[in-house]
């Protein structure tokens, strides 16, 4: 009795599925009387062995199967795209570096060679720890290029932190000891930190032990890190005290110094600008 109900049940629910399948250029296969789509001539039903019975359900058809396959790629490219926004949000802490792309590298920057082998073999880097040491005059493109490494990586979803030490003694500013110790540690969860502009803060004692701290973690848990920085390399190999040397010392031992000189891109592009403004102002552009 009970049997009998329960296929009455699913012959009903069987023959609803069905008849919910058939589109209105659809037909019947002669042959094996089963559902096919009038669009790619595939099926869309197939039979199966249930309790005992044959019976017929229903299946993907060629396009439907392909339009199901588009509307999965399409979701897990948004979902990607939606991930590395994320990672950029949490990883570039200041929004110009958002632009800092291979895309708009200068060709005839030199080093950009080297940021972009580092990116492609960053696998072999992250095993050894291995860093770099971006150092040389102002304007060089030390910042830009070291953008251009966090953000090729984030793309490929590799978190990646670039900051800078001002940012980080600020972060950390009244904190209590625990917390302080939890965002010091956060730092070493990313597979990169990059730390930009080394040097530009004040020189104090508290400075100077929470730059050793955050270098020493970063040189303990192996992972690598890059620098940029106008301190000299002779400076970074000679330095003036055993605070500095400290610092210095791990950063040597695990970044291979990269020199940028050359023209001063960031003089060029404000000379760029105001060259732009003066011909708005003075009307040089407008026509008669």
């Amino acid at each position: 009795m009970i049997g009998a109900v329960v296929d009455e049940v699913l012959k009903e629910m069987e023959n609803a599925t069905n008849e919910g399948m058939k589109a209105a250029d659809d037909c019947m296969d002669a042959e094996t009387g089963l559902l096919v789509c009038g669009n790619c001539h595939t099926k869309k039903q197939k039979k199966i062995s249930f309790l005992g019975k044959e019976r017929v359900v229903g299946c993907l058809c060629r396009c439907a199967a392909e339009k199901l396959e588009k509307e999965r790629a399409r979701h897990e490219a948004e979902e990607n795209l939606m991930r590395i926004r994320q990672m950029k949000s949490a990883g570039l802490q200041d929004r110009t570096f958002y632009g800092y792309t291979f895309e708009r590298c200068d060709v005839s920057q030199e080093n950009a060679v080297y940021a972009k082998r580092y990116v492609e073999h960053f696998s072999e880097m992250a095993q050894t720890g291995q860093g770099l040491l971006f150092w040389g005059n102002v304007g060089t493109g030390k910042t830009f290029l070291a953008g251009c490494i966090a953000n090729a990586l984030l793309e490929k979803k590799i978190p990646v932190l670039m900051t800078s030490f001002p940012k980080i003694l600020n972060a950390i500013g009244g904190l209590y000891s625990s917390e302080r110790n939890e965002y010091l540690a956060s730092l070493n969860r990313y597979s990169l930190l990059v730390i930009d502009d080394m040097g530009i803060e004040r020189d104090t004692q508290y400075t100077l032990e929470t730059v050793y701290t955050v270098i020493d973690e970063r040189y303990k848990s192996g992972k690598p890190f890059i620098i940029t920085t106008n301190i000299q390399l002779d400076a970074l190999g000679k330095p003036q005290d055993l605070e500095h040397a400290r610092i210095y010392d791990r950063i040597m031992e695990r970044c291979m110094p990269v020199f940028f000189g050359g023209k001063n891109y960031r003089s060029e592009l404000g000379q760029g600008n105001r060259d732009t403004a003066k011909k708005i102002l003075t009307g040089a552009n407008d026509t008669v």
